[in-house]
């Protein structure tokens, strides 16, 4: 048995521009619009999201209170999933483990899959209301599902994706359809690179 813990944003969800738009709003309501341009806001996560804006000057405390006011504002009915991508995890589903680690809020990832009607391969859903740090959250999955790091996964879009994966001492795939480019996710040295979905399947 293999474990397959997979972000989000970027990776299922073809969610930038509404991720963009709520943390540049976020930013803005406390006061501290350090990003930009789309070129600001990928940056942020070459590590860390939460640690990145937190080197930036960014006011944690005040950037987390302010978020639940502007999600609250997010259509996430209109949030598409990347539809190539579902039947692939239906086949990896069978006789492994499936989680969703992200930097997004688990409430908002579930609105998400409801509204697309899947919803069904994911064992857990760990968002930032549950941990901050995904190299964290990979180890908790490991330990609650008893899957050592030879057999786990974590699937992500950008180098800190990768770099948390590798923090955790699980293997690091990077895929080329989410948000960093392909030299980009090379940098942080991913252990596979996934061009298409089809590719998680000779994992």
């Amino acid at each position: 048995m293999k474990m397959f813990l997979f972000d989000f944003d970027g990776v299922i969800a073809d969610s930038l521009e509404t991720y963009e738009w709520t943390v540049r709003e976020c930013l803005n309501r406390i006061g501290q619009p350090i990003v930009k341009t789309r070129a600001d806001f990928l940056e942020l996560f070459e590590g860390n999201f939460y640690e990145e804006i937190t080197r930036r000057g960014v006011n944690l405390e005040a950037f987390l209170k302010a978020s639940p006011g502007v999600l609250a504002e997010v259509d996430f009915s209109g949030m598409r999933l990347f539809p190539f991508l579902l039947p692939v995890l239906e086949k990896l589903s069978e006789g492994n483990v499936l989680l969703i680690i992200s930097s997004s809020g688990s409430r908002s990832i579930r609105k998400t899959l409801e509204s697309n009607h899947f919803n069904g391969c994911f064992r857990a859903i760990l968002g930032s209301d549950f941990m901050l740090s995904k190299t964290a959250k990979i180890a908790h999955a490991m330990e609650s599902y008893d899957v050592d790091a030879e057999h786990t996964y974590y699937i992500g879009d950008t180098a800190g994706d990768i770099r948390e994966a590798r923090q955790a001492g699980v293997k690091a795939v990077a895929v080329t359809w989410g948000w960093h480019s392909r030299e980009t996710l090379e940098a942080a040295a991913p252990h596979f690179i996934a061009r298409t979905p089809d590719d998680l399947l000779k994992i």
